[in-house]
């Protein structure tokens, strides 16, 4: 809320700031708010004369979260998060549509990127304690940094990532999120507070043709990787939302145990061995989410759904892949569900909106091997992959003697995951048979392959169909398609 009654940008809660006077009552719980934050340790305390001005101490409002109740933001935070590119992240669920399965899983991609703003404050906390000379001075960085953990998730398209798997044309949001930053509202802001907007972008959208600055190199690890701040918010932040037990981090801890270390290889970031269990835990925790919740079935249908409805549309030119960029989750569905639409991302979209998921007929693990890989490439080849579906479809039509529309059966193929652990862990003190700094696998005897073939035992691949297709086809589904199936390298 905002600190003054001068016009200026909308507060944290909609209401724009007047030189009306305000109620007595509101005044109160403002200053009240303020005042609490204020009173708290500060997160960059005992800051020397020219270091970064961060937002406790250049407090202009508050906003109050469901996971860490009040979040402070300075004047640099506020107008970004009043940009309409971040106002159209209140209208994407994070969890695509997981809310279908858990009713209370609506929250959106706007919280959750204001919690990685709020880790990351922190985890820049954690990190001066231990290395004050890594971010002192009047250098941008820290700025620079929370900048982009606020806008790392601005070019997400609506619905999670099903969009974006399509492939070139269309970008990854990664890539969408670097055209925002660097477009004029966001560009702007950022300039106007001393930040430069291809900088913050290069932190979202780490480029290929040339190094970070040395600084970014390390302290990007933050947003991307092992121990991310983007992680830690949204595994507690979906458990809750689905008040399921699996997504626990002792978030705390892992961050008061980030170290910036001396390796070989340079300068890298990673935890004491107060880290291991905080970090293992967050390693499992996603590996649980995955499994219960990101991958359930109902979910991965109606994203399948999703992803054919664009597909479709895309291919009859009746969208290009820029025209996905500004919407959100029901101004998409809108869209796809217009008038001059393809009729097979007409009725896609109808069944997503009555809540009417494609049903499993099929279902491939693993151990199927040749099978398995077969369909599993087809992740890297969407075309490929909605040649695929439609000669099921002709296939099920067939054997059944009925009418089934190209877009009745589809492909559900979970992207694989990278299950990374490249961190390293000091030892103040190792015990007999450890050295001070180690490897991951060294200190814990874990290997990234080890979550990996759990993974792989766990994601399976299935073919869907409408309800009334599955009805027909009966028992009978699996004699039909697995010669199509068989016949994908020709396809």
């Amino acid at each position: 809320m905002p600190t003054s009654d001068t016009a200026g940008p909308s507060d944290v809660t909609g209401h724009r700031a007047t030189k009306a006077p305000k109620s007595s009552g509101r005044a109160r719980r403002e200053a009240s708010e303020l005042d609490a934050v204020a009173s708290r340790p500060s997160l960059w305390d005992a800051a020397l004369a020219g270091e970064p001005v961060l937002a406790e101490r250049a407090l202009v409002s508050t906003i109050r979260d469901s996971l860490y109740d009040l979040i402070p933001l300075s004047a640099l935070e506020v107008e970004l998060i009043a940009t309409p590119e971040f106002v159209r992240l209140q209208g994407v669920k994070q969890l695509g549509f997981v809310y279908r399965v858990w009713p209370g899983a609506t929250h959106t991609r706007f919280e959750h990127s204001l919690g990685v703003y709020y880790l990351m404050l922190r985890a820049l906390h954690a990190l001066r304690s231990q290395a004050p000379d890594l971010l002192s001075g009047d250098d941008t960085t820290p700025q620079t940094l929370l900048a982009a953990a606020l806008l790392h998730d601005v070019g997400h398209y609506p619905f999670s990532h099903a969009i974006e798997e399509l492939g070139y044309p269309v970008l990854p949001h990664e890539k969408v999120g670097r055209l925002l930053i660097e477009a004029p509202a966001i560009s702007a802001v950022l300039s106007r507070h001393g930040l430069q907007p291809g900088r913050v972008a290069d932190l979202v959208d780490p480029p290929r043709d040339r190094p970070l600055l040395a600084e970014d190199s390390l302290l990007i690890r933050l947003l991307s990787g092992a121990l991310d701040v983007d992680k830690l918010d949204y595994l507690p932040r979906d458990a809750r939302a689905c008040n399921v037990p699996y997504g626990g981090v002792d978030v705390t801890r892992l961050l008061g145990s980030l170290r910036v270390l001396e390796t070989t290889d340079g300068a890298r970031l990673g935890v004491s061995d107060k880290g291991i269990s905080p970090l293992n835990s967050l390693l499992h925790a996603r590996q649980e989410m995955f499994d219960n919740v990101y991958w359930h079935h109902t979910n991965r249908a109606m994203m399948a759904m999703l992803l054919r409805a664009v597909q479709e549309a895309l291919e009859a030119h009746a969208i290009m892949p820029t025209d996905l960029y500004g919407h959100d989750d029901s101004s998409l569905l809108a869209l796809l569900g217009g008038e001059g639409m393809p009729e097979g991302a007409r009725a896609l979209v109808s069944g997503l909106r009555m809540r009417q998921p494609y049903k499993v007929l099929l279902e491939v693990s693993a151990r199927a091997g040749k099978l398995f890989s077969q369909l599993d490439a087809l992740f890297w080849d969407q075309a490929k992959r909605r040649r695929v579906e439609i000669e099921l479809a002709a296939a099920l039509a067939e054997g059944l003697g009925a009418s089934v529309a190209p877009y009745e059966t589809l492909v559900d193929v979970p992207k694989p995951e990278k299950w990374e652990m490249d961190v390293q862990v000091r030892f103040a003190q190792p015990p007999i048979g450890m050295v001070s700094l180690m490897t991951w696998a060294e200190a814990t005897g874990q290997r990234p392959s080890d979550l990996g073939v759990y993974e792989q035992h766990q994601r399976r691949i299935r073919v869907v169909a409408s309800e009334r297709v599955r009805a027909l086809a009966g028992g009978s589904a699996e004699a039909l398609l697995l010669p199509v199936l068989e016949r994908i390298p020709m396809l």
